[in-house]
Protein backbone atom coordinates (compact mmCIF):
# COMPACT_ATOMS: atom_id res chain seq x y z
CA UNK A 1 0.00 0.00 0.00
CA UNK A 2 1.28 3.73 -1.05
CA UNK A 3 1.75 6.42 1.70
CA UNK A 4 0.07 9.62 0.04
CA UNK A 5 1.44 12.74 2.00
CA UNK A 6 -0.72 15.72 1.02
CA UNK A 7 0.11 19.01 -0.40
CA UNK A 8 -1.87 22.18 1.74
CA UNK A 9 -1.22 24.57 -1.08
CA UNK A 10 -1.94 22.16 -4.34
CA UNK A 11 -4.20 19.32 -2.51
CA UNK A 12 -2.58 17.27 -5.07
CA UNK A 13 -1.52 13.73 -3.91
CA UNK A 14 2.34 13.16 -4.23
CA UNK A 15 5.38 10.42 -2.72
CA UNK A 16 8.22 11.49 -0.99
CA UNK A 17 11.48 10.57 -2.47
CA UNK A 18 12.56 9.24 0.99
CA UNK A 19 9.96 7.04 1.58
CA UNK A 20 9.88 3.06 1.54
CA UNK A 21 7.16 3.15 -0.71
CA UNK A 22 9.56 5.21 -3.31
CA UNK A 23 12.42 2.67 -2.97
CA UNK A 24 9.80 -0.65 -3.25
CA UNK A 25 8.85 1.07 -6.76
CA UNK A 26 12.34 1.85 -8.31
CA UNK A 27 12.42 -2.05 -7.52
CA UNK A 28 9.38 -2.93 -9.29
CA UNK A 29 9.92 -0.87 -12.18
CA UNK A 30 13.70 -2.60 -12.60
CA UNK A 31 11.77 -5.83 -12.41
CA UNK A 32 9.23 -4.96 -15.05
CA UNK A 33 11.14 -4.35 -17.32
CA UNK A 34 12.48 -7.36 -17.96
CA UNK A 35 9.22 -8.30 -19.69
CA UNK A 36 10.54 -7.60 -23.42
CA UNK A 37 13.75 -9.81 -22.35
CA UNK A 38 11.31 -12.59 -21.50
CA UNK A 39 9.34 -12.36 -24.68
CA UNK A 40 13.00 -12.39 -26.61
CA UNK A 41 13.92 -15.58 -24.68
CA UNK A 42 17.27 -14.01 -22.96
CA UNK A 43 18.12 -12.29 -19.94
CA UNK A 44 20.41 -9.50 -21.43
CA UNK A 45 20.71 -8.87 -25.20
CA UNK A 46 22.97 -10.97 -27.41
CA UNK A 47 23.36 -9.09 -30.02
CA UNK A 48 22.41 -6.37 -32.11
CA UNK A 49 19.62 -6.87 -33.41
CA UNK A 50 18.11 -7.93 -29.86
CA UNK A 51 19.86 -4.54 -28.23
CA UNK A 52 17.77 -2.75 -31.27
CA UNK A 53 14.58 -4.52 -30.46
CA UNK A 54 14.85 -3.24 -26.54
CA UNK A 55 15.68 0.25 -27.22
CA UNK A 56 12.85 0.62 -29.83
CA UNK A 57 10.72 -0.86 -27.29
CA UNK A 58 11.55 1.40 -24.77
CA UNK A 59 11.19 4.66 -26.94
CA UNK A 60 7.56 3.58 -27.77
CA UNK A 61 7.17 3.05 -24.52
CA UNK A 62 8.22 6.68 -23.62
CA UNK A 63 6.79 8.23 -26.76
CA UNK A 64 3.37 6.26 -25.85
CA UNK A 65 3.74 7.48 -21.91
CA UNK A 66 4.04 11.32 -22.67
CA UNK A 67 1.84 11.82 -25.29
CA UNK A 68 -1.68 10.33 -24.61
CA UNK A 69 -4.47 11.84 -26.55
CA UNK A 70 -7.99 11.67 -25.09
CA UNK A 71 -11.24 11.97 -26.06
CA UNK A 72 -13.70 14.17 -23.86
CA UNK A 73 -17.04 12.22 -24.39
CA UNK A 74 -19.14 14.99 -21.93
CA UNK A 75 -22.33 14.29 -21.06
CA UNK A 76 -23.33 16.24 -17.88
CA UNK A 77 -22.16 17.92 -15.12
CA UNK A 78 -18.94 16.38 -14.53
CA UNK A 79 -17.53 17.66 -18.22
CA UNK A 80 -17.27 21.03 -16.63
CA UNK A 81 -14.59 19.48 -14.12
CA UNK A 82 -12.90 17.86 -17.13
CA UNK A 83 -12.92 21.02 -19.18
CA UNK A 84 -11.63 22.69 -15.94
CA UNK A 85 -8.91 20.04 -15.58
CA UNK A 86 -7.25 20.97 -19.32
CA UNK A 87 -7.51 25.20 -17.80
CA UNK A 88 -4.68 27.27 -16.56
CA UNK A 89 -4.67 25.99 -13.37
CA UNK A 90 -3.95 21.91 -14.21
CA UNK A 91 -3.01 22.39 -17.74
CA UNK A 92 -2.94 18.96 -19.00
CA UNK A 93 -1.47 20.08 -21.89
CA UNK A 94 2.24 20.32 -20.62
CA UNK A 95 2.20 16.62 -19.67
CA UNK A 96 1.64 15.48 -23.14
CA UNK A 97 -2.10 15.06 -23.06
CA UNK A 98 -4.09 16.72 -25.72
CA UNK A 99 -7.55 16.15 -26.64
CA UNK A 100 -8.69 15.25 -29.52
CA UNK A 101 -11.47 15.87 -31.72
CA UNK A 102 -11.73 12.80 -32.98
CA UNK A 103 -11.91 8.72 -31.93
CA UNK A 104 -9.55 7.78 -34.84
CA UNK A 105 -6.91 9.46 -33.13
CA UNK A 106 -7.47 9.05 -29.28
CA UNK A 107 -6.30 6.34 -26.99
CA UNK A 108 -8.41 7.27 -24.32
CA UNK A 109 -12.35 7.98 -23.76
CA UNK A 110 -13.15 10.16 -20.64
CA UNK A 111 -16.88 9.49 -20.07
CA UNK A 112 -18.13 11.67 -17.77
CA UNK A 113 -21.85 11.82 -17.38
CA UNK A 114 -25.02 10.08 -16.91
CA UNK A 115 -24.87 8.01 -20.32
CA UNK A 116 -28.76 6.81 -21.16
CA UNK A 117 -30.04 4.29 -23.17
CA UNK A 118 -30.40 5.93 -26.74
CA UNK A 119 -26.38 7.09 -26.19
CA UNK A 120 -25.15 3.56 -25.43
CA UNK A 121 -24.43 2.22 -28.65
CA UNK A 122 -23.17 5.70 -29.92
CA UNK A 123 -20.83 5.39 -27.32
CA UNK A 124 -19.92 1.98 -28.18
CA UNK A 125 -19.64 2.70 -31.66
CA UNK A 126 -17.02 5.45 -31.08
CA UNK A 127 -15.04 3.10 -28.78
CA UNK A 128 -14.99 0.74 -31.63
CA UNK A 129 -13.49 3.32 -33.91
CA UNK A 130 -10.45 4.15 -30.99
CA UNK A 131 -7.39 2.13 -32.76
CA UNK A 132 -5.24 0.31 -30.08
CA UNK A 133 -3.63 0.60 -27.43
CA UNK A 134 -7.30 2.13 -25.93
CA UNK A 135 -8.12 3.25 -22.58
CA UNK A 136 -11.41 3.84 -21.15
CA UNK A 137 -11.98 6.18 -17.92
CA UNK A 138 -15.15 6.24 -16.13
CA UNK A 139 -15.43 9.36 -14.41
CA UNK A 140 -18.37 10.38 -12.10
CA UNK A 141 -21.07 9.01 -9.85
CA UNK A 142 -23.72 8.92 -13.05
CA UNK A 143 -20.75 7.13 -15.62
CA UNK A 144 -19.69 4.60 -12.87
CA UNK A 145 -23.57 3.34 -11.50
CA UNK A 146 -26.33 5.89 -13.19
CA UNK A 147 -25.46 8.02 -9.94
CA UNK A 148 -28.84 9.90 -8.79
CA UNK A 149 -30.85 8.62 -12.07
CA UNK A 150 -29.88 4.98 -11.29
CA UNK A 151 -33.60 4.03 -10.57
CA UNK A 152 -34.52 5.55 -13.94
CA UNK A 153 -35.73 3.54 -16.60
CA UNK A 154 -33.60 5.64 -19.26
CA UNK A 155 -30.37 5.60 -17.91
CA UNK A 156 -27.90 2.88 -18.22
CA UNK A 157 -26.24 1.79 -14.98
CA UNK A 158 -22.80 2.65 -15.77
CA UNK A 159 -20.92 2.38 -19.38
CA UNK A 160 -19.13 -0.94 -18.27
CA UNK A 161 -22.00 -2.31 -19.33
CA UNK A 162 -21.74 -0.61 -22.82
CA UNK A 163 -18.40 -0.69 -22.82
CA UNK A 164 -14.65 -2.16 -20.77
CA UNK A 165 -14.04 0.42 -18.22
CA UNK A 166 -10.13 0.70 -17.04
CA UNK A 167 -10.41 3.48 -14.50
CA UNK A 168 -13.29 4.37 -12.08
CA UNK A 169 -13.08 8.47 -10.69
CA UNK A 170 -15.73 8.31 -8.20
CA UNK A 171 -17.49 11.93 -6.77
CA UNK A 172 -20.70 13.88 -7.74
CA UNK A 173 -18.61 15.92 -9.63
CA UNK A 174 -15.37 14.61 -8.68
CA UNK A 175 -12.99 17.53 -8.69
CA UNK A 176 -9.86 17.89 -11.93
CA UNK A 177 -7.42 17.16 -9.49
CA UNK A 178 -8.70 13.50 -9.35
CA UNK A 179 -8.70 13.10 -13.38
CA UNK A 180 -5.02 14.68 -13.11
CA UNK A 181 -4.20 12.11 -10.93
CA UNK A 182 -5.86 8.85 -13.09
CA UNK A 183 -4.28 10.21 -16.12
CA UNK A 184 -0.73 9.99 -14.28
CA UNK A 185 -1.68 7.02 -12.77
CA UNK A 186 -2.38 5.78 -16.71
CA UNK A 187 1.40 7.18 -17.44
CA UNK A 188 2.87 5.19 -14.56
CA UNK A 189 1.27 2.32 -15.08
CA UNK A 190 2.09 2.46 -19.36
CA UNK A 191 5.74 3.99 -18.26
CA UNK A 192 6.26 0.52 -15.81
CA UNK A 193 4.63 -2.16 -17.93
CA UNK A 194 1.65 -2.40 -15.83
CA UNK A 195 -0.88 -2.68 -18.53
CA UNK A 196 -1.19 -4.98 -21.26
CA UNK A 197 -0.96 -2.34 -23.75
CA UNK A 198 -1.47 -4.70 -27.05
CA UNK A 199 -4.26 -6.56 -26.12
CA UNK A 200 -7.21 -6.39 -28.11
CA UNK A 201 -10.26 -5.82 -26.60
CA UNK A 202 -13.95 -5.79 -28.79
Amino acid sequence: MLRFTRCSLTGRAMISRGSPEWSHRLDLKKGKKTILMHKLGTSKPNNALQYAQMTLHDLTEWCLTYSLWPLTFGLACCAVEMMHAYAARYDLDRFGIVPRPTPRQAEIIIVSGTVTNKMAPLLRNIYVQMVNPKWVISMGSCANGGGYYHFSYAVLRGCERAIPVDFWIPGCPPSAESLVFCLHTLQKKIRWHEIQKYSVRG
